[in-house]
């Protein structure tokens, strides 16, 4: 996360993945000239970068112009386009492209349009680096697009919050919500304990874990650790609708937290559901399930030797500890297939040591 001016901004887009879609761009655009030799109009002052990597990957004889309009100023659009800056030669008989670094409301294009058509210039197509089909309310051709986003204020590559960012590489999106809640998986003996405390401590994060809600529940008597343990006591299984009661409670208790880690929960897509509700009526979201993944054998052989101190019976019976990580996979493949479909899912290689999960696990998170 950076920080510019007054306002936080979280990685987005890497800049590897930026040039192979330039590559890709300028690919495109040569396939359409043919042996015309293109004029590249930039769009000062964002798109100047994006201007000199494209001729960079183009494959073909080429010119450039610059042309400077203004629709931002913060965060947003005032809704009128100034040109600062205009074209200097006749284009009328020239096969024109306009490079824009990005395209939002389409005001600016409007513009670039009718600047165009003034000029006499009936051959031109528009490229743009991004484009945030959401926040699209003009009705004129875009021909290529590199990237489309949500409506997200993004600096980096070209542009810039107040004059800062341009220099960035990578593009970065403005932080507007400072809760990263994350669903914590992996099988026993993956170390999801001890990567939890490492988690919770570099992002400042609450880690509930409902093993540990439901034994403070019961052990101080609340009225729901004693609806809990009367199911228990039973043989039964505790009602969602109880254990998402328990969260709620310790989620209030914290009212200013950065996030929370949910160690234990859900178990069930019914349950994800609910967690999803929870968290929805609190303004926030579940922001990722990252599940560390471990070879069947090397957990094995984890447990085997942690059973030789850790006194519990269950990690010194090998064929108790295959089938915990059984029913691990069975449950975690309900919960893999509910947060794919949202694009929430993160598999970390869970092999190594402390700090190189570690890393890889902030990696994960930071990507977010």
């Amino acid at each position: 996360m950076i920080q510019l001016h007054d306002k936080y901004f979280t990685p987005y887009i890497k800049a590897d993945s930026i040039d192979s879609t330039i590559k890709k761009m300028a690919a495109e655009i040569k396939a359409d000239c043919g042996d015309e030799v293109p004029v590249f109009i930039g769009v000062l002052n964002g798109a100047f970068r994006f201007v000199a990597d494209l001729m960079k990957h183009y494959n073909g004889d080429c010119e450039v112009q610059f042309i400077k309009m203004q629709s931002y100023e913060g965060t947003a659009s005032k809704g009128t386009v100034l040109q600062q800056i205009g074209l200097n030669q006749d284009l009328s008989q020239r096969k024109v492209v306009i490079l824009e670094d990005i395209i939002d409301t389409g005001n600016t294009l409007t513009e670039i349009y009718k600047l165009l058509e003034n000029q006499g210039v009936d051959d031109f197509k528009i490229a743009s680096l991004f484009f945030k089909p959401t926040a699209y309310t003009k009705e004129h051709s875009i021909h290529y697009i590199g990237f489309e986003i949500p409506d997200r204020f993004i600096v980096g590559y070209g542009l810039d919050y107040d004059g800062l960012g341009r220099n960035l590489s990578d593009i970065y999106q403005l932080k507007t919500t400072y809760m990263t809640n994350l669903v914590l998986f992996g099988p026993p003996g993956a170390g999801k304990g001890t990567q939890a405390d490492v988690l919770k401590e570099k992002y400042n994060l609450v880690h509930i874990s409902t093993g540990d809600v439901f034994r403070y529940n019961i052990k101080n008597k609340t009225d729901l650790g004693t609806l809990a343990k009367s199911y228990i006591d039973k043989g039964h299984l505790v009602p969602d609708e109880v254990t998402i009661k328990m969260l709620n409670a310790e989620v209030e208790k914290n009212p200013d937290a950065n996030g929370f880690i949910f160690d234990g929960f859900p178990r069930t897509e019914a349950q994800a559901e609910s967690l999803d509700r929870l968290l929805t009526e609190k303004g926030s979201q579940v922001n990722a399930m990252i599940a560390l993944e471990v070879d069947d054998e090397i957990l094995v052989s984890r447990l085997m030797e942690r059973g030789k101190t850790s006194g519990r019976p269950d990690d010194a019976n090998e064929s108790v500890i295959r089938d915990r990580i059984a029913v691990y996979y069975k449950q975690t493949a309900v919960l893999k297939n509910y947060y794919q479909k949202q694009e929430k899912f993160i598999g970390v290689d869970g092999v190594g040591s402390i700090e190189e999960i570690s890393i890889r696990l902030s990696e994960a998170i930071d990507s977010l």
